[in-house]
């Protein structure tokens, strides 16, 4: 159940099982809700280094969030989302930073990624450019008070799909892992051009025009492939069949490990207010994020 005024649990009830039928519609409505509680969210003693370049790219940049007095502290790094051909890491005046900002207020050093889009980078590009800003942040965040060996990645929507093609499969990690553990939020873990993915057309421009290449291209082949900690976390109203496919992962997950993942569904969320919710007051996903980033072995 969503914590927070009335109004914002009202809203989200509202829109319920609706959310898919009006996407863009309703994405902008949660938007709009959260704002006001973003903006007047606490900031102080977080500085904020801007469009730090990891690669020549005008999208290869990141934000570094620190807080004030880090030193050797653990690292969250962030990856947006976006159906593959859109979305920034500033998607407005507080989303993402707002992700970036609490996680900074609970000692960790917030980074948030930007990536190339489709189609001027398709598969495996998004993942690359992880892979490149990971290596980036694990020879460079110690000089913003970030500890590099305990960094742990964050992605949402598609950058769920990113961070999971570059954690989970060894021929994107060039340099290897530097990521200690992953957390999928909402990650397209399957492509598909099901009649029911109103974001087929970005699948198609990421992962190409030849279907048949899709299942080789898509996390979701990869779940065997390593060892990293993964919690795979889904919202109650979901994009179509995002849900189906993080429990299908976290079932793979289970058969290859033989003990399961970290799982959550965050009740009353959708496929938005599950990122937007972060540094407005309510703390359930981070403090879940925190306790399994905390559990992993020394």
């Amino acid at each position: 159940m969503i914590e927070g005024p009335e109004t914002l649990r009202a809203l989200m009830a509202e829109i319920g099982p609706r959310w898919a039928l009006d996407l863009p519609g309703h994405s902008q409505r949660v938007k709009d809700a959260y704002a006001p509680l973003l903006a007047s969210a606490p900031k102080k003693g977080v500085a904020v280094a801007r469009n730090l370049a990891y690669g020549t790219h005008a999208r290869q940049v990141l934000d570094i969030f620190r807080p004030s007095g880090a030193r050797h502290a653990p690292v969250v790094a962030f990856v947006h989302g976006g159906a593959f051909v859109r979305g920034d890491k500033c998607t407005s005046a507080e989303l993402y930073d707002n992700v970036l900002h609490w996680f900074a207020r609970q000692g960790f050093v917030g980074v948030n990624i930007e990536y190339r889009l489709a189609p001027e980078a398709p598969y495996p590009g998004g993942a690359r450019d992880v892979a490149q800003a990971t290596a980036w942040l694990h020879a460079q965040v110690a000089d913003y008070g970030g500890d590099p060996s305990r960094m742990m990645l964050i992605g949402h929507s598609a950058g769920g799909t990113h961070v999971a093609n570059y954690a989970f499969d060894p021929d994107l990690q060039p340099g290897g892992c530097h990521a200690r553990a992953v957390v999928l939020v909402s990650a397209r873990l399957q492509a598909d051009q099901s009649p029911e993915n109103p974001n087929a057309p970005g699948v198609r421009a990421y992962f190409g025009d030849d279907v048949s290449l899709y299942a080789a291209r898509s996390p979701m082949r990869l779940a065997g492939l390593s060892d990293i900690p993964a919690f795979i976390v889904i919202a109650e109203f979901e994009n179509p069949l995002l849900d189906v496919y993080g429990l299908e992962f976290a079932h793979r997950l289970a058969d290859a490990r033989r003990r399961a993942p970290r799982f959550l569904q965050m009740r009353g969320h959708n496929h938005m207010s599950v990122m937007a919710h972060f540094n407005s007051g309510e703390e359930a996903l981070g403090r879940e994020i925190m306790d399994f980033f905390s559990s992993l072995p020394v």
